[in-house]
C-alpha cells in the first residue's frame, strides 16, 4: 500500500488535490489523512487558551500517534484517527473508524518535518505558492468556514503563519520528490507519478 504526502503552504491547494486524487483512483480505493486531525490534545485548556497557540509549529502535531497509525493502515490494518475541531482549537472525544485502501494519501502543513514519518512515504509532491495568495486563500476559507474575523485571520497570518512557514514548512520541500506549481497544477503529471508506484 503505497503512501503518499502532500505538503504545502497554507490554503496552497493541498485538501483539494488530495480530493481529486481519491476521486480518480476511486475504484481501487484511496484513503485521505488529513495531519490537521493529530493535533496535541489541548482539550483541558480553555477557549481563550487555546486560540494563543501556535498550530504552525511542527512541535503541536502528534507525531507519535500518526506514525504509528500510519504503519497501521501500510500494514492492512484499520485504525481509529482523532477528530480535531478548528472552531474550538480542541481534539473531540469521538473518534473516526478509517480502513486500509489500496493508496494511502496523508496531506498537511508538517507532514515532511518528521524523519519518522518521512521514511513512511513511497512518494511526496510539495504545492509551492506565494504568500499573498496564501493568505487570500485562507482569508476566504476562515471567514467562511472557521467563523474567523478578518482582523484575527490577518493578525495569526503574520505573527505565526507565515514565520513557521518559513522556518520548518518551505525548507521541508527539499525532502519531497515533486515540487509543484500551484497556480499551474499539472494533474496528468501527478497521476503518472502515483501509477508508476502501484
Amino acid at each position: 500500500m503505497p503512501l503518499i504526502g502532500i505538503c504545502g503552504g497554507t490554503a496552497s491547494g493541498k485538501s483539494t488535490l488530495a480530493k481529486q486524487i481519491k476521486s480518480y483512483f476511486s475504484k481501487i480505493g484511496v484513503v485521505c489523512i488529513v495531519s490537521d486531525s493529530y493535533y496535541k490534545d489541548h482539550s483541558l485548556l480553555n477557549f481563550k487558551e487555546r486560540s494563543k497557540i501556535n498550530f504552525d509549529h511542527p512541535d503541536s502535531i502528534d507525531f507519535e500517534l500518526l506514525v504509528k497509525n500510519l504503519k497501521k493502515l501500510k500494514n492492512n490494518q484499520k485504525i481509529k484517527e482523532p477528530i480535531y475541531s478548528y472552531k474550538t482549537h480542541k481534539r473531540l472525544k469521538k473518534t473516526k473508524i478509517v480502513l486500509p485502501k489500496k493508496i494511502i494519501i496523508i496531506e498537511g502543513l508538517h507532514v515532511y518535518c518528521n524523519d519518522d514519518l518521512i521514511k513512511l512515504f513511497d512518494y511526496k509532491f510539495f504545492l509551492d505558492l506565494d504568500s499573498k495568495t496564501r493568505l487570500k486563500r485562507r482569508t476566504k476559507r476562515d471567514t467562511k468556514e472557521r467563523n474567523r474575523s478578518i482582523e484575527e485571520i490577518k493578525k495569526r497570518y503574520f505573527d505565526m503563519v507565515e514565520p513557521m512557514y518559513e522556518n520548518f514548512i518551505e525548507p521541508s520541500k527539499k525532502h519531497s520528490d515533486l515540487i509543484i506549481d500551484a497556480n499551474n497544477i499539472n494533474f496528468k503529471k501527478i497521476i503518472e507519478k502515483i501509477d508508476e508506484i502501484l
